[in-house]
């Protein structure tokens, strides 16, 4: 006889709902983990908006995730292209060390 999936509730912060706007990201990855960093870029400066920290085990499936969106989407409103590249070097600003 089969479980019924239990189903989990989500609460959704209010500081969140506006949502974080991005157009551009940096990704860098350990054995653990993929973090994505999303950024707001507009000429001479840029600022991070979100950080996001995902283990290897769920990133496919959030790449297919996002494939399926992107071909839904395009059936619905028509084919859209890639974003050029940005021009120009990026470098991440770090905060500084705390020190004690």
């Amino acid at each position: 006889m089969s479980e019924k999936p239990k189903e989990i509730k989500i609460r959704f912060p209010e500081n969140l709902q506006g949502g974080a706007y991005a157009n551009n990201m940096a990704l860098a990855f350990t054995k653990e983990e993929f973090i994505m960093d999303f950024m707001l870029v507009a000429p001479p400066a840029g600022s991070v908006t979100s950080r996001v920290i995902i283990s290897p085990g769920h990133i496919k499936r959030i790449i297919k995730a996002l494939q399926n969106s992107v071909d839904n989407y395009e059936k619905k409103f028509g084919k859209f292209e890639e974003a050029k590249e940005p021009t120009g070097k990026i470098g991440i600003i770090s905060p500084p060390a705390h020190t004690a």
